[in-house]
This record gives structure tokens, sequence and C-alpha cells, in this order.
């Protein structure tokens, strides 16, 4: 009788991931809390811990924290030496450089307060967060599935976007591929020389990159389009011009303190107007998709997890703004609202209904095979792990 044969996990859908991320990032921009903004960049880190795959994109979650952190180090840099004069107590007083008089509200030096410093602090945070979120859906999301998810008429522009967003993740691969060879011919792998010396070759296998990305392009067929009436044409570009400009009016309806009495009716008439774009667009594609992926239950929770972690912010913040942005002046610690963290970890559901990564299955395998060698060596088990086809070696 054979061994039960694994049970194969299907990958969720890339554009859940995205939905679920830029809904931590809407619910990040609508305060500027620091407790609460490090419960966002956690609960998107452990989603992150507990989903993502060995694939070279998954790497760059760490590249996208550290960056939040050079982020936050420049703010508070920029309000040390140019910030402008918020008034409380005096940490130190900088020699101040004299401006002419059209640079006024501008300086260089002078009195740095407690305050300013807290209030670039929060202001920094904010911005790191949203750079972290972004970062999780690139860990999460495979760029070739949501390339392959995107309409028929945002097929060469969705191309240009995802070898810019495969940019960063291939970076940080190569990189480390290339200092772990460093250290294993004993070489030093850090300092500016061994940057330097690292640099080459990454350019090189980035060149290579792009050959090889170009004739795979080249041999699908790749700008290939079937010809329409130009009445078509014009109406697809309206609509769809006129879908965006109404979706980033309403959105700014929406995400601005004012506003939100329009915001809603321009943004549900921006995304009907440009729905009917991409549709009419789409006819222009003769491409065609092999097994595309399906918009399942699970791609619902979690897209549904990230919009209402945002419905709930965008609510607080409407009902209690002083609980979201706790003021610098006067300086006071800052408060966990409970009913907002709450909501915040609402975006924790993704990492227990999404599937698992589909290496999962095999280092368990391994992990079961190294335990039966272990004990086949110690003489209590027989080298052969029964749950498994073949004999481990």
């Amino acid at each position: 009788m054979s061994a039960p044969q694994a049970t194969r996990t299907t990958a969720l859908h890339a554009g859940a991931w995205w939905l679920w991320a830029l809904g931590l990032a809407t619910a990040a921009s609508r305060t500027t809390d620091p407790l609460l903004l490090g419960l966002l960049v956690g609960v998107a880190g452990y989603v992150v811990a507990a989903r993502r795959t060995e694939a070279p994109w998954a790497r760059s979650y760490g590249a996208f924290v550290k960056l939040g952190l050079v982020v936050i180090a420049v703010r508070l840099a920029f309000a040390f030496f140019l910030g402008s004069p918020i008034p409380g107590t005096t940490l130190v007083t900088l020699p101040e450089v004299p401006l002419p008089d059209w640079a006024k509200g501008v300086r260089i030096g002078g009195r740095v307060t407690a305050e300013g410093m807290v209030f670039a602090l929060y202001d920094g945070l904010k911005l790191a967060t949203l750079l972290i979120c972004v970062g999780a859906a690139n860990a999460l999301a495979n760029p070739a599935r949501l390339l392959k998810s995107l309409p028929g008429a945002l097929y060469e522009a969705g191309v240009a976007v995802v070898v810019a967003m495969t940019f960063a993740p291939n970076l940080v691969a190569d990189v480390q591929r290339l200092r772990a060879a460093r250290r294993l011919r004993g070489r030093p792998d850090r300092g500016v020389k061994a940057l330097l010396q690292v640099g080459l070759p990454v350019l090189e296998g980035a060149l290579e990159r792009s050959v090889a990305l170009a004739a795979a392009m080249d041999a699908r067929g790749y700008g290939r389009s079937a010809e329409v009436p130009p009445a078509v044409r014009h109406l697809t570009s309206v609509l769809t011009l006129g879908g965006l400009l109404g979706i980033c009016a309403g959105t700014y309806g929406l995400l601005a303190d004012s506003g939100g009495g329009y915001g809603v009716p321009l943004l549900l008439a921006g995304l009907a107007a440009a729905l009917a774009g991409l549709w009419l667009g789409g006819r222009r594609s003769v491409r065609s998709r092999y097994r595309p992926d399906r918009w399942g239950v699970r791609a619902w929770l979690v897209a549904g997890s990230g919009i209402a972690v945002a419905a709930l912010m965008i609510w607080a913040n409407d009902y209690a703004p002083a609980a979201l942005h706790p003021p610098a002046v006067p300086l006071t610690a800052p408060v966990l609202p409970l009913w907002p963290a709450v909501s915040v970890l609402v975006g924790l559901l993704p990492a227990f209904v999404a599937p698992l990564p589909s290496g999962a299955d095999r280092a368990d395998r391994g992990e079961r095979a190294d335990r039966a060698d272990r004990a086949a060596a110690r003489g209590r088990a027989p080298a052969v792990d029964p749950r498994m086809k073949e004999p481990t070696q």
C-alpha cells in the first residue's frame, strides 16, 4: 500500500495580499500614535513570518524594514538641523545661519526642542509604517501571479510595474548570495570595499536578467494587439482617464479631514467608469491565461481583513481624532486606545486563514526525515520513515 499523497495547497490570489497590505497602510495614514503604528508593523511582520515563501521576492521584507528605519533617521536629522522652531523644552541650541527675507520660515541651526523632535519622530514613524506595509505585500504576493491576474488593458503597464517591483527583491537576493560566497572564500563581506566589489557582479546579474526577460517577452509575442474601431478606442480612453481622475478625487475626499460628502460618490463613479474602460480596452488584448488564479473564500477573508482595518481606523479617526493623534505640544506620553488597537488586530486574520506556503510540506517531511535518521543512529528506530515514499539518506 503506497504512502498517502501530501495535500497540494493552492497559492492565495496576489491581489488579496495587496488589498490587505493597502488596508493596513490606509490605517497607518490615519494615525500618528506610535503605539498603534508599532502594532501595525507587528501585525504585518507576524503575517509575513507565518505565510511567506522561500522565493526571492519574499526576502525583501527585511530591506523595507531597514528602509523605514533610515526614513525615521533622516526625518529626525532634518528636524534637528532644519526643523521649524516649535516652542517647548530646549534640548540644544545650534549656531543659526542667517537667511535672506525670501527664505522666511526656513532655518538652519537654532534652538532644538524636545517637542519638535517628538513631532518629527511621529511623522517619520508614520511614513516608515507605510513602507513596511508595502514591503509586506512585496514579500507575500507573487509578482508573476499578480501580472497574470491583471485585466488585458493593463497588461503592458503591468509588466513594467512588475519588473520594477521585482528589482528590489532580486537585488537583495543577489547581494545576499554574493556576500555568502565571499564568506565561504574567507573574504570580508562588510564595509565599503566589500560593497564596491559586490556591486559589479550584481550589475552583471541585473543585465543578464534584463536580456533574458527581453528574449522571453519577444518569444511570447509581447506587444501584439487586435484591431478595434476608432470610436471604441476613444471611448476607452475617455472612460479610463475620467475614471482614474474620479478615483483620485474620491480617495482624496475620503482621506482628507473634510470632503467625505463628495468622496464616496466620486469614488464609486470613478470605479464604474474605470472598470468600463478596462473592459473595453481588454478587447485589444489577444493574450490568453493558463490556469488563471481563482478568487476564493480565503482571498475574500484576507482582503476583507485589510479593508476592515482601514474602515475601522477611518471611523475611529472621525469619532475620536484626539485618541489617534497624541499631541506633541505639550509633551505627553502616548496612550494605546483600546478599540483602534482591537481593530488593528483584525489584520492578523491572514496568518490563520491563508494557505500555507508551498514549501512548508517539504520542510515538514525533511524535518521528519532528520528525526528518523537521528533515531536510527541511536539504534531506536529504523532508518526509513514510514510516512515517506523513499528511504532517508
